[in-house]
């Protein structure tokens, strides 16, 4: 209780120390959206390439891809993320090497984030109807062509959910960096933390990554819309855009009959076969 009135009492000076701090607060967000953003495209990255390894009828590929997405799956970000700090470094040339800093949390947090993500991947795939793998086959379509104009803009709608659900995890893992010497919202937020004391301090954190996760989430949404939009699950951005506010996903996924699946393939393998035939 004796905590919670000094932080009310504290309340005026704790808020102009965050603003006598703010350049620096801010280059701490910075850096932590600049390590999440990059970590999470190197995890999408990651992810389709073995996620689509992972369906692949060769089984060597199959094993390789499976052995790393469950060698980075099992094992802590921490030590990984250390790993790379502090070990990796100490190897023999020319194996071992320093990293900067930020490349150390971006590699971390790729590799652990898009180990989960293949598998995300991979699942997305699967669920997408038999039917148009026949459509495929049946339009004469390259299993390779079919695979980017059919079946991954249909896997893509689904995977997103999945997919927003773990940047906001990276987000949230992102806090680690700092171990590392770089300077992130947490490493500033434990410097402020000198100067206020706990409570004042985490709660700002809270407050702090609890904001940029809901922007994960409108732009997560906005993406889903559009990607059911164009598959013809859903209505366009404009007509929904209440529901880039909502749980990922939770957006309209509206309702779209066989014939409208037949047709939007049929475009795609027009569109596809002209671009072979050109």
């Amino acid at each position: 209780m004796d905590g919670v009135i000094g932080f009310i009492q504290d309340l005026g000076p704790n808020l102009q120390l965050v603003l006598d701090r703010m350049p620096m607060i801010l280059d701490g967000v910075f850096i932590t959206l600049l390590a999440s953003v990059l970590g999470a495209a190197l995890a999408l990255v990651i992810a389709f390439v073995f996620g689509l390894a992972l369906l692949a009828k060769n089984v060597l590929v199959r094993g390789v891809a499976r052995v790393f997405v469950e060698f980075f799956r099992g094992t802590s970000l921490v030590v990984q993320l250390f790993w790379l700090a502090f070990v990796l470094p100490q190897l023999p040339y020319p194996m071992g090497f320093q990293l900067d800093p930020l490349l150390v949390g971006v590699l971390a947090l790729g590799l652990n984030y898009g180990a989960y993500a293949a598998e995300v991947v991979r699942g997305s795939i699967g669920s997408v109807p038999t039917g148009q793998y026949e459509a495929i086959s049946a339009l004469s379509l390259s299993p390779a062509r079919g695979m980017f104009r059919i079946v991954i803009p249909q896997a893509w709608a689904l995977m997103l959910p999945s997919l927003s659900n773990l940047w906001i995890q990276l987000l949230k893992g992102s806090a680690i960096v700092g171990t590392v010497t770089l300077y992130d919202l947490f490493f500033q937020v434990e410097q402020l933390r000198d100067r206020t004391g706990t409570w004042f301090a985490y709660s700002f954190a809270l407050l702090a990554y609890y904001l940029i996760a809901w922007l994960i989430v409108i732009l997560m949404n906005g993406l889903e819309i559009r990607a059911k939009h164009q598959i013809g699950r859903g209505p366009a951005l404009k007509e929904s855009w209440r529901s880039l506010f909502r749980a990922p996903g939770s957006t309209p996924g509206g309702g779209r009959t066989a014939r409208v699946v037949r047709e939007r393939a049929a475009v795609k393998a027009g569109t596809a076969g002209e671009g072979g035939l050109a």
